[in-house]
């Protein structure tokens, strides 16, 4: 069936038509003009790309014309495999693989490999492509002190990735050696910082400690609960499946920083930096407002509507890497099913992903699965980016490793300049 707004159509936009200013075009006008399915269309939405309007008869969504156009012409630079567009910024990695709706950490299914394993073998197995059985991370007395003396004169409303950000750069200071960029070095660097990061942040738990699995640290930094097996078992497996996600915004990020030979902590507080966005890293904290909004509620109808009627996307669904459901979600969902106070939480998301689907067709995304475990255990809005952020630390410093081994400032594309043509006469 047709969308309303398909009847006023004169046809989609394309290179050699611009687009009139004003002129609105229907979900199907966009997918053609774009080359591409219906649903991607939405998932443009979801992650900014795009900006929808519900259209008047309540039948479809509407799309500007000329943003769908620059949209076009940004997709067709990027797939061009012109060396600007292509050469530099398309970078070799063995780390991550994602395709077919999958992904892989060192040809391994990733899913499979965070379900039995924890986060530090994830990790060393990314790292450094073995396993090490029993592996855990252990954050040296001298940088602990000091991150946490740093976070804790911070301002009290500081967020959590303000602290980690603080005590990453306190952990530099404290490490004289940090400068070494041999690969046995970063892995050392490697090893205690994400401790150290864990460590730094405030515990929300009386009962918290410092040593044991990372998973078991976390917790009580971001849920004032006493947790069972099977709620840390879901903890260490998202803190696992987050590890790395390929060419993130973040993880560009670092290997910008890597290839110009900045030392691993600072190139750990370049993704910081990014991760904070709320596209990326904060993803998960709109998804855990919307959720508890709707188990307010009771139901995720009136939620929807009000969200759509903003001009927003519905948090937590969507990927441009999938085309069905995030396998980060489906692991995390099929774990949660077994925690029994997960089940209020759960039913929310389903009610979430079933109601948005009469608008927009897409399937449920890590952010959402993040939202159903923080909700569930009475965890803040920010303890979602909190387990990114961690978790993704040894993703970031496996990139970098990568890129230590490349040319030098390898990753400098070139400008393409777009501003008043010289010569200009001085400025009054």
């Amino acid at each position: 069936m047709k969308e309303q707004g398909d009847r006023e159509s004169t046809g989609p936009v394309t290179a050699h038509a611009p687009a009139r200013a004003g002129r609105r075009l229907s979900t199907r006008e966009t997918a053609e003009a774009l080359g591409v399915k219906p649903e991607t269309v939405y998932a443009y939405v979801s992650r900014g790309q795009l900006t929808s309007r519900r259209d008047p008869s309540g039948r479809g969504s509407t799309f500007d014309a000329e943003e769908v156009a620059a949209l076009a012409r940004r997709n067709r630079r990027e797939s061009s495999g012109s060396p600007a567009a292509a050469g530099e910024l398309a970078v070799r990695t063995r780390l991550t693989l994602i395709e077919q709706d999958r992904y892989y950490f060192r040809g391994v299914d990733a899913t499979e490999l965070a379900a039995r394993h924890s986060y530090e073998e994830v990790a060393e197995w990314l790292w450094t492509g073995e396993l090490r059985p029993g592996v855990t991370f252990t954050a040296p007395k001298a940088s602990a002190t000091a991150a946490r003396r740093a976070v804790d004169a911070l301002p009290e409303h500081s967020g959590p990735l303000d602290r980690l950000r603080v005590a990453a750069i306190a952990a530099s200071a404290a490490d004289p050696l940090r400068f070494d960029l041999s690969e046995g070095a970063v892995l050392g660097t490697a090893r205690t910082l994400i401790p150290t990061l864990v460590a730094a942040l405030p515990p929300v738990s009386r009962s918290h400690r410092d040593s044991g699995p990372l998973a078991d640290r976390l917790w009580a930094r971001i849920s004032g609960r006493t947790p069972d097996g099977a709620s840390l078992h879901v903890l260490d497996t998202a803190l696992g499946l987050l590890v790395d996600h390929d060419l993130a915004a973040s993880t560009l990020a670092v290997r910008v920083a890597a290839s110009a030979r900045a030392h691993a902590y600072a190139a750990v507080s370049a993704g910081l930096g990014v991760v904070e966005g709320p596209l990326h890293g904060a993803a998960s904290a709109l998804a855990h407002r919307l959720l508890l909004d709707v188990l307010d509620h009771g139901s995720a109808a009136p939620v929807i509507a009000e969200e759509l009627r903003a001009g927003r996307g519905i948090p937590g669904l969507g990927h441009r890497l999938y085309t069905g459901v995030d396998p980060r979600a489906r692991a995390l969902f099929a774990l949660l099913e077994g925690v029994p106070q997960a089940g209020p939480a759960l039913a929310a998301a389903r009610d979430i992903v079933a109601t948005s689907a009469r608008h927009t067709p897409l399937h449920a995304n890590v952010d959402l699965a993040l939202a159903v475990l923080t909700v569930s255990f009475g965890m803040s809005s920010t303890a979602g980016e909190t387990v990114f952020a961690v978790a993704r630390t040894a993703g970031w410093i496996a990139h970098a490793l990568e890129e230590y081994g490349e040319r030098p400032l390898r990753m400098r594309p070139s400008g393409q300049y777009v501003g008043a043509q010289p010569p200009q006469p001085l400025p009054e």
